[in-house]
């Protein structure tokens, strides 16, 4: 597509990558003592600490950047449910570290396993401790196990989640390849927030679209703790379009949230009896990341309340909390929000290092969902404050829509940007 991007369409489908790098670049600060003896640790490699780790470098090469994340290579969510469905390989979404340390950050494979704020160091699980003259965490989400009833790390190998981007993906690819002709596929969608909202619903969409093509008597049941989800009508419509019968969702009000599972025997309980099927995708409850709560970054409703301008920890001094974990809401808890979130949050960090104010925020975020081959639709969203709190300042849905065709292919092109921002390959 190349420079076709760029033309005004009602929003650019690149703005949410392109914007905040213009940002950086416009601000890019002039190296000073003070600069030059700060080292920022990031606990936390997904994309929140990737491009923030990125962006303070771009923003001045002289501070001193070191992630810390005990994987090595990293597996994006976005793009996921493309491996499930088998349009991709796992190895296409994954991403290494070289690009993070091309920029001249430090990468450390180890977890951050506690932090000591008064001297201003982390303790690390392999041993030995960083100091640091700001951190910014980026735990991510930890999963509410027993919830539904019966549901653990070890019943997501029989039922996996597929909400961390991995193995879980590998298994529930497995399932579906080795499922019988006529079988059930279900999708449980939690109640409360989650990250990547409109997900499961992709998710469906392309276990439809793997099972219309190779097990066509089959059918996907999503059974959702909500009486709503995103995009609603965007997507039923494809689903009587695309994959007629094939996929039926019961809310919440008609018994949709799973209560107990009996991963063992293929089995889910509602409220209206039991559903009993041949592969289960149960995504539980979320939370932020245990770093979070051991940090004392956490409220008591176990979300982390930040400075909506420099996401600075209410709780902490000298402690950043970006991504999924942080409360941003309305900004869903998604990969762009993420990126956004880190390059504001490295531009206050920057601001305050040198004695300035941060500049004022403009966050934008864009969620794809493929439909089938070909075919996606899009939710996007700009954000901005409004008496100190983030609030939506436009929806960002062009007045003349994209085809589900072009929706598509810029997907494609933005998975591409917003992996080269974030990770630097």
């Amino acid at each position: 597509m190349g420079m076709k991007l760029m033309r005004r369409r009602g929003f650019l489908t690149l703005a949410v990558v392109a914007a905040g790098a213009g940002l950086l670049r416009r601000v890019r600060a002039s190296p000073s003592r003070r600069l030059a003896r700060a080292r920022i640790v990031i606990a936390g490699g997904g994309f929140a600490g990737a491009s923030c780790a990125l962006s303070l470098r771009r923003l001045n090469p002289t501070i001193d950047v070191i992630l810390i994340d005990p994987d090595e290579r990293y597996y994006t969510g976005p793009m996921s449910n493309s491996v499930i469905a088998g349009w991709r390989g796992l190895d296409s979404i994954g991403v290494s570290r070289r690009g993070l340390m091309n920029a001249g950050a430090k990468y450390v494979r180890d977890r951050v396993a506690s932090v000591d704020v008064p001297r201003r160091r982390v303790r690390l699980a392999g041993g030995g401790t960083i100091g640091y003259d700001r951190l910014v965490l980026a735990p991510g989400i930890r999963f509410l196990w027993g919830k539904p009833e019966g549901y653990d790390a070890d019943a997501a190998q029989l039922m996996p989640h597929a909400w961390q981007a991995g193995a879980q993906t590998q298994i529930l690819a497995a399932q579906l390849q080795g499922m019988r002709n006529g079988g059930v596929v279900a999708i449980s969608v939690p109640a409360g927030p989650m990250r990547c909202p409109p997900g499961p619903f992709e998710r469906a969409s392309l276990i439809a679209s793997y099972l219309r093509e190779h097990k066509p008597r089959s059918k996907v049941l999503i059974l959702d703790s909500n009486n709503k989800f995103p995009k609603q009508d965007a997507f039923v419509e494809a689903w009587h379009s695309l994959y007629p019968g094939m996929i039926e969702w019961i809310p919440v009000v008609e018994g949709g949230a799973v209560l107990r599972v009996a991963p063992a025997r293929r089995i889910l309980y509602t409220s209206n009896g039991e559903h009993k099927v041949d592969v289960a995708s149960v995504i539980p409850p979320q939370a932020p990341g245990a770093l979070a709560v051991q940090a004392g970054v956490a409220s008591d409703h176990g979300w982390c309340p930040v400075n909506p301008e420099t996401f600075e920890s209410l709780m902490l001094a000298n402690v950043h909390v970006i991504g999924d974990a942080c409360i941003a809401d309305p900004m869903p808890k998604a990969a762009s929000a993420a990126n956004a979130q880190a390059n504001q949050c490295a531009l206050a960090i920057v601001a305050a290092l040198d004695g300035n104010d941060p500049p004022s925020p403009v966050y934008e975020s864009v969620c794809f969902s493929a439909l089938a081959h070909g075919l996606a639709l899009s939710i996007h969203g700009r954000f901005g404050l409004v008496n100190g709190a983030i609030q939506q300042t436009q929806s960002q849905e062009p007045a003349d829509s994209p085809s589900a065709a072009q929706e598509a292919r810029n997907a494609d092109d933005w998975y591409k940007e917003i992996v080269l921002d974030s990770f630097g390959a």
